[in-house]
């Protein structure tokens, strides 16, 4: 396999190295989390050992050299759903009992609408403003899931608000702009929306399972382009946007596979987002071959994987990126994790350990790729 050719560092984002955004939650936080849960801590002094945590984070994260830093999701149970909750007109539902299997179970948790939505007073933007102060001079980056995923899960719940599509699509849109603008005004500059919804439009048994129930996955994914693109389409010049990609990751799981092909002309040629993080830590995820399709965007290859421990071979690393340097300019190109550490709250199987070799692997094999 032939040697990456060498490209030039980066001091805006994405960076050359850079980070998915959640990260193992720590015992003390999970015990706090657990006492909140039982009504034995307040929400006051829960919040007090989240800002603890994530102090300590914070200084992990720039102890390593990490251009950008999150607060780890730390005070979410879930990376897309508590923000989801946030949003007004929606409601927390479960979705079934639990499952009887001696594993343990995820906890069957969703959304649905009861009302018009509004990104009103959302909490999150309060969250953003305590990590930006907390991270100093470091950039400070915020990550919530994408309208198209909004869309994507309530649809499956189904609503008994929105009668019209182009309402609701409408409404979504006012929900994100104002979202991105609320951000901003906060001070956040890296903004990153999180998507299952491309995995699982990537996926040949999914893409089957959605013409069963009446609806054409390509149409979809043109829906789901304007969608994304007229949500974030008022955002201020300085304020870079990015897309992640994923086919799952809860405790260590996927529910979706399949190479970006069947969305890659609609979603690379076609989304107005500066960057995408894009899951390739296995051949779930297919070649590299689809992204002939991106035009301007930086594509940030997400070659280490975050659902196990064990360290990839950094030459072999290297000889990806080389390969997908044959459809991208290796000065469009970055490297992450594939994923963030914890989709939720349980966590990846892996050791904090092993988290951060995974990210020390990630910075140093860029270091050495652009120079």
């Amino acid at each position: 396999m032939s040697s990456p050719v060498i490209g030039s560092t980066r001091n805006v984002p994405p960076f050359r190295y850079d980070i998915v955004g959640s990260f193992l939650r720590p015992e003390a936080l999970k015990a706090a989390r657990s006492l909140h849960a039982q009504g034995t801590m307040t929400a006051g002094e829960l919040r007090e050992v989240e800002n603890i945590e994530i102090a300590k984070l914070l200084q992990q994260q720039k102890s390593l050299g990490l251009h950008a830093v999150t607060d780890g999701e730390f005070r979410r149970s879930w990376w897309h759903l508590d923000f989801f909750f946030g949003v007004q007109g929606t409601q927390k539902i479960t979705l079934g009992p639990p499952g009887s299997s001696k594993e343990p179970v995820n906890r069957a948790e969703s959304f649905k609408i009861t009302g018009k939505i509004a990104f009103g007073d959302h909490p999150m933007v309060a969250d953003f403003s305590s990590l930006q102060q907390m991270a100093g001079d470091t950039l400070a980056k915020m990550t919530i899931p994408s309208p198209a995923l909004f869309h994507f899960v309530q649809d499956y719940n189904g609503n008994e608000v929105y009668s019209d599509a182009a309402t609701l699509y409408g409404d979504i849109i006012r929900v994100y702009r104002d979202a991105i603008q609320a951000f901003y005004d906060a001070g956040c500059r890296y903004l990153q929306l999180d998507d299952t919804t491309w995995g699982t439009l990537c996926s040949g048994k999914h893409r089957a399972h959605l013409r069963s129930r009446g609806v054409d996955p390509d149409q979809l994914a043109k829906d789901y382009v304007r969608l994304i693109n007229e949500s974030i389409a008022a955002r201020p010049a300085d304020m870079t946007i990015a897309l992640h990609v994923c086919r799952g990751n809860l405790r260590s799981t996927w529910f979706a596979a399949g190479g970006y092909g069947p969305v890659a002309e609609e979603l690379f040629a076609g989304a107005e987002v500066d960057a995408f993080f894009l899951e390739y830590d296995n051949e779930r995820s297919g070649d590299f071959e689809p992204l002939r399709f991106i035009r301007n965007q930086f594509v940030v290859l997400g070659l280490v994987t975050t659902k196990h421990g064990g360290l990839e071979n950094k030459e072999q690393l290297k000889a990806r990126i080389a390969e997908a340097s044959q459809y991208v300019d290796i000065n469009q190109l970055c490297l992450s994790t594939q994923c963030g550490f914890a989709s939720s709250e349980e966590g990846n199987i892996l050791t904090e350990e092993e988290q951060w070799d995974k990210l020390r692997l990630v910075i140093e094999t860029a270091d050495e790729v652009w120079v």
